[in-house]
């Protein structure tokens, strides 16, 4: 699971540097009568500013739960185990919604940019680049809310949520000797056999007659 997640984890980072880095590069042009850059997305600052902190932040946000699933199993608390589950199903989710609406407000106000704005079309496929990564980033947000919902769904049918979770790599093969409460020690003093009274084996009770020769 933690090597799918790592393959998974490194297409957000690509998918985000690729968004954020083409408008930090190339986001940014004038006019021939100009000295002033703009925002090549319709001269609209708000919109690189947008794409920018949607990518750094995506960016770290993978860095971060990249970490939580590798220390994932080592979570011994059935709370904390729903908890990050939860919040991976959540995070996820309000990812996509994030990169759903960079992608229309990005899309919007690149067809509304103006020719003259940028006569040398500078910057064009930094721009495309940016919009065509930030529609691949929705579908892989939505794929990991989805999987992360079934995880749920399967740990809440399994000994991922229960009490006697234990990661397999610990499971050093019982090396200490099963806990046996009172009463079953109880239980087996009852059932020992008392042997019998040594006057069972007296000869004189028992009617024996020894045999002189």
């Amino acid at each position: 699971h933690v090597a799918s997640c790592v393959s998974v984890s490194v297409l957000y980072i690509v998918f985000s540097i690729v968004v954020f880095g083409s408008i930090v590069n190339e986001g940014y042009v004038n006019r021939l009568d100009e000295t002033q850059e703009h925002c090549i997305f319709n001269r609209n600052r708000n919109a690189c500013n947008y794409g920018i902190t949607v990518g750094v932040l995506a960016f770290l946000s993978c860095l971060l739960y990249l970490a939580l699933d590798a220390y994932f199993p080592q979570i011994s608390s059935v709370k904390d185990r729903k908890k990050a589950v939860l919040s991976d199903i959540g995070v996820s989710a309000f990812w996509a919604f994030l990169w759903f609406v960079g992608f229309c407000f990005l899309t919007n106000q690149w067809q509304a940019s103006k020719e003259e704005d940028n006569p040398m079309n500078e910057g064009g496929d930094a721009a495309r680049a940016a919009i065509t990564f930030s529609f691949f980033s929705i579908f892989t947000w939505v794929s990991t809310a989805f999987l992360a919902y079934q995880r749920f769904r399967l740990g809440a049918d399994s000994a991922l949520f229960s009490q006697d979770y234990m990661d397999p790599s610990q499971d050093s093969g019982m090396p200490y000797a099963p806990y046996t409460n009172d009463e079953d020690a109880t239980d087996a003093v009852g059932t020992y056999q008392q042997p019998p009274p040594a006057d069972a084996f007296d000869t004189e009770t028992q009617g024996y007659q020894t045999q002189n020769y």
